[in-house]
């Protein structure tokens, strides 16, 4: 009986892993190469070639070009072809399920390369180096603070794409 216990609970830990790995935010970016709102999907090709298919739902965000922060069933309503676009999403077995979209460039983010000085979790910030040798201070989106848990204070030098608002320099991704 008792072994049955354990072994039911050890099952039950395993499970609870395997379903809140796929509950893990990630980031890429890259040109919006096709989108099929039949289907509510959108493909992004990456600078090394990858193509990654992403379902929309009516809660995902996007950020930039028109649409500013906005969410609903129209989501993607204000891309194109040849957009280029940050996609923050989870992985759902096969299924990948994009919760923001932000657009890169004119009318979205903006985008610097700096050297990461310094994380402050608890702050939700992150102080950098520019080229130029100054030091700035980006306030970190939700998924930004995801982002830098995955070792962005030992990546040195990356882009980051943020968003100007009240004042605030607003970091949204970084790319190694």
């Amino acid at each position: 009986m008792v072994s049955f216990l354990r072994a039911g609970l050890l099952l039950a830990l395993f499970a609870i892993a395997v379903f809140a790995a796929d509950d893990v935010v990630s980031g890429v970016s890259g040109t919006v190469k096709t989108i099929d709102k039949g289907t509510k999907t959108v493909v992004v090709k990456t600078a090394d070639g990858t193509e990654h298919t992403f379902h929309f739902v009516g809660k995902t965000v996007e950020h930039g070009a028109e649409a500013t922060a906005h969410g609903s069933k129209d989501a993607f309503e204000g891309m194109k072809e040849g957009d280029e676009v940050v996609v923050h999403y989870t992985v759902k077995g096969t299924v990948k399920t994009a919760h923001e979209v932000d657009h890169i460039g004119k009318d979205g983010l903006k985008m610097s390369e700096v050297a990461v000085k310094s994380v402050d979790h608890a702050a939700k910030t992150v102080t950098v180096k520019t080229a130029e040798g100054a030091e700035e201070t980006y306030h970190l989106t939700g998924n930004a603070v995801v982002e830098t848990g995955k070792g962005l204070d030992k990546a040195g030098k990356v882009t980051i794409y943020y968003t100007e608002e009240g004042g605030k320099k607003i970091a949204h991704f970084f790319k190694s």
